[in-house]
């Protein structure tokens, strides 16, 4: 949970240089399980939003932690300029200096489908 406070410090000030803090050189992130993935420190750069002076909440529980893998469970709440939230689920993979090797998020939105099926 430290590495993920971490992130979010980094997150919310939209310090992009602490890519290399929280990744591996060679980390693989990927946004969604079917995304391709940003690689590198450069990639995830690139990729990272820039939420500084953004109003939003995270409240972050660990769900699941087995060796160097965990799954972490993410409430985001954005209040300004635009009101949004998320439910997000990290699966990561750490490094053993403590960084993350890779990164998949599966993130849901409220009243956006959770099925392939249209009619489900």
């Amino acid at each position: 949970m430290r590495w993920v406070a971490d992130y979010e410090r980094a997150w919310r000030s939209g310090d992009r240089t602490a890519v290399s803090r929280l990744f591996t050189e060679d980390a693989r992130y990927r946004t969604s399980p079917y995304e391709e993935p940003k690689a590198g420190h450069a990639g995830i750069q690139e990729f990272w939003l820039d939420d500084e002076g953004r109003t939003f909440s995270v409240a972050a529980e660990p769900v699941a932690v087995e060796g160097p893998e965990a799954v972490v469970r993410l409430d985001v709440r954005y209040r300004e300029p635009v009101a949004q939230e998320y439910r997000d689920l990290w699966v990561l993979r750490f490094a053993p200096d403590g960084r993350v090797e890779d990164f998949e998020e599966w993130a849901y939105w409220p009243g956006k489908p959770y099925s392939a099926r249209s009619d489900a």
